[in-house]
Formats: C-alpha cells, sequence, structure tokens
C-alpha cells in the first residue's frame, strides 16, 4: 500500500463528509449528521497514515524529506488542518451544522490536489533553498493558520446568512448555533489562526535570511502573506478597540480567507518571484 493509495481515498471519504454534513442541514437527519462525523475522523486517520508513510518514503527513495516540499503535499496538509481544525469545533461546540461550511474546504483541497493533472503526486528531491530544517516549521505553522482561517470563513457564510435572514431561528436557518455563538468561535477562531500565521511568518523570514541573506525582500509571496496578517489584525484590532462584532468581523473573515487563497494560489501562479517553486 502506498501513500497515494492512502490519500486517494481520502479524498473520497472527504467529499463523503461533506454531503452528509450537508444533507444532515439541509434534511435534520441526526443519523447523517453521525456519519458525517465518523467519516471525518476516518478521513483524519487515514491521511495522518497517508501523510506519515509519504515521509518514509521519501525516506527510502533517498530524499528524506518532510512531505510539505510542493503544492501537492501543501494540500494535502491544508486539507488535513482544516479537517483536523473542523473535528475540534465540532468536538466543543456538538454542532454538526458548521461541517457543512467547513469541510467542503477540505474536500476541495484534496480534489484539487487528487485531479488537476498540472499537480505533481511524485516525491522529488527538494530544491537547494527548501532544504533547511525551518522548512517544516514554516510550512506547519503556515499552513495551520490558513486551515483555521478557512473554519472561521464558513462561520462568517453562516452568520452572514442566518443574520440578512428575517425568519433567524426557523427553517434551515434555525438548525444554526445562535448569531452571538457563531460570532464568538469566529473570534477564537480567527486569534488562534493569526497566532498561528505569525509565527509561520516569522520563521519564514528566520529561514529567508538563511537561505537568501535576508529576512525580508519583499518577494510577492511575502507581500501578501503580510497583507493577509494585516486583515485579520484589523478584525482583532476593531474588535478589542473599536467593539466590532457580527456581520463585520464575518465580512473581514471572508475576505481574509480570499486573501489567503490569493497568497497562496494567485501569488504561485499569477506572479513570480523567490516563492514560485511552490506552483509545481
Amino acid at each position: 500500500m502506498s501513500s497515494s493509495y492512502l490519500l486517494s481515498w481520502c479524498t473520497f471519504i472527504y467529499l463523503g463528509a461533506s454531503v452528509l454534513y450537508i444533507m444532515h442541514w439541509l434534511f435534520r437527519l441526526k443519523p447523517v449528521g453521525f456519519l458525517g462525523t465518523v467519516s471525518t475522523v476516518i478521513g483524519v486517520i487515514v491521511q495522518t497514515a497517508g501523510i506519515g508513510l509519504r515521509w518514509i518514503e521519501s525516506y527510502q527513495l533517498g530524499y528524506g524529506h518532510a512531505p510539505l516540499s510542493n503544492l501537492y503535499e501543501s494540500l494535502v496538509f491544508f486539507s488535513w488542518a482544516t479537517a483536523l481544525t473542523y473535528v475540534f469545533v465540532e468536538y466543543k461546540t456538538k454542532s454538526r451544522v458548521i461541517g457543512a461550511f467547513a469541510m467542503p474546504f477540505a474536500a476541495i483541497s484534496m480534489a484539487y490536489a487528487s485531479f488537476n493533472p498540472n499537480v505533481r503526486d511524485s516525491i522529488e528531491p527538494l530544491i537547494p533553498a527548501l532544504q533547511s530544517n525551518w522548512l517544516i516549521a514554516h510550512v506547519i505553522t503556515c499552513f495551520i493558520g490558513y486551515a483555521a482561517f478557512a473554519v472561521a470563513c464558513g462561520l462568517g457564510i453562516m452568520y452572514l446568512l442566518k443574520n440578512m435572514s428575517p425568519n433567524k431561528d426557523s427553517g434551515l436557518l434555525g438548525a444554526f448555533p445562535s448569531l452571538k455563538g457563531i460570532d464568538e468561535l469566529m473570534h477564537q477562531t480567527i486569534i488562534f489562526g493569526f497566532l498561528w500565521l505569525s509565527v509561520g511568518i516569522i520563521t519564514g523570514a528566520v529561514w529567508a535570511n538563511q537561505a537568501w541573506g535576508t529576512y525580508w525582500s519583499w518577494d510577492p509571496k511575502e507581500t501578501w502573506s503580510l497583507i493577509t496578517w494585516f486583515v485579520y489584525a484589523t478584525a482583532l484590532h476593531a474588535r478589542f478597540v473599536r467593539g466590532w462584532k457580527g456581520t463585520k468581523i464575518a465580512f473581514i473573515s471572508i475576505i481574509g480567507f480570499c486573501s489567503v487563497i490569493f497568497t497562496y494560489f494567485g501569488v504561485n501562479f499569477l506572479l513570480s518571484g523567490l516563492h514560485s517553486y511552490g506552483s509545481q
């Protein structure tokens, strides 16, 4: 059994879990929601095994590096971190409806990694710029932050849907947690992601100094990472200082995740720079 086999299965498990969570929300079927949880937990376990096995395979091939070095592996890790973050959120809130808005991010990431012919899933040797122990710290911290922002974006969408409806406590939206509950959860998730992203930027700067001789070179990826950081910093600052809550924070959580997507994909494909290897 290879890591590719396990990760391919994980793609279908997450897609199935997303469908189950959506059905649970639309039809109020508790057993279906339970199956969504079971599928997600199984998916996380299978994906953890797949990532671990891919790491071992890297050593067997003589490369010996963590599976975090190209677009395919970063998509897999983002998906894993998003699913794991969501499982924790569901455990804390006991609300499976959130899965209908959070798990699709994990499923889409795995589907893109698995089915896009331009994404190479082969294990390859590291380019010189990536041959550093800082690779693991930088990528893991950044993508845990991205995963938290994905969940926060899902919560932001839920908040706006519920808040804009005249029937907030009935029908499909009645299954959502309260607006106050969604707002508080969204805030906590943004704080969590912001802390990890901050550490990711710092470790990236240290790594850049080691690899390129400077802590900051205004590479497009660095610049957009900083823009993303400022978007979420604005949300947290406005909440603490100006008391922003609810709709404003929900909009910022969605805008912030759009910035994350552009930092992740847009910069790789549209703007050349020192991080161009991330598009392979």
